[in-house]
Order: structure tokens, then sequence, then C-alpha cells
């Protein structure tokens, strides 16, 4: 059972990691104009790349955030409803925000590359 989750996780992460990715991708094409304004005032490709990684790892972020909301209301729904007793564990809370935001950077560094050149 441990082995099923784990594999139903996984492919949720790459399935959410491509999806930000071509969120990203979108978001680099539309905004070439904004690009080349911020290279012709002085940014560096690496200030071009910092901003789009930083973009990334919020959405990635926030998507966490919701689940994570959800993972505890549900907790609580489940007591409440079924009498069941939930514990929900803080370091699993705080390995969901580090795999989070880590989805969003490692899915975001070919768009934000693309960006930069």
């Amino acid at each position: 059972m441990t082995m099923l989750l784990s594999l139903v996780a996984v492919i949720s992460l790459v399935v959410g990691g491509i999806g930000i990715m071509n969120i990203m991708l979108v978001s680099v094409t539309e905004r070439t104009r904004e690009i080349g304004i911020r290279k012709a005032i002085g940014a560096t490709p690496d200030d071009i790349l910092i901003q789009f990684l930083i973009e990334a790892s919020i959405i990635s972020l926030l998507g966490g955030l919701v689940g994570i909301g959800l993972g505890i209301g549900g907790s609580m729904l489940l007591s409440a409803v079924a009498g069941w007793n939930t514990i929900v564990n803080l370091t699993a809370i705080v390995a969901a925000v580090v795999v989070s935001a880590g989805i969003g950077i490692f899915f975001g560094i070919y768009p934000a590359s693309k960006a930069a050149r």
C-alpha cells in the first residue's frame, strides 16, 4: 500500500511539474517584450533567470499550500464525521513545502533559461 501511494504521489508531482513548466513557457512567450525591456535597461541574464525561477517556485508553493490546507481540512472532517483520531504531522507539512518548492524550481529551470536567452 505504501508503494502504491508513493507511486501515485510521484506521478502527481511529475504531472504538476509539467503543468508548471508549460505555464511558465507560455508566460515567457507572452512576455518577450517585458524581457526585452528589462534587458535594455540593464538586467543581466541571471536577473531574468532568477525572476522566472522565483515565479515558478511561488506558483508551486501556492499549490502546495492549497494541498496542505485541503489535507488538514480533510483530516479534521474525517475526525469529526467518522470519529477517527487523525494526527497532522508537522514534519510532513515541512517536507511538503520543501518538495513543493523543489518541484517548482526543478521544472522552472528550462523556461527560466529560455527567458534569460
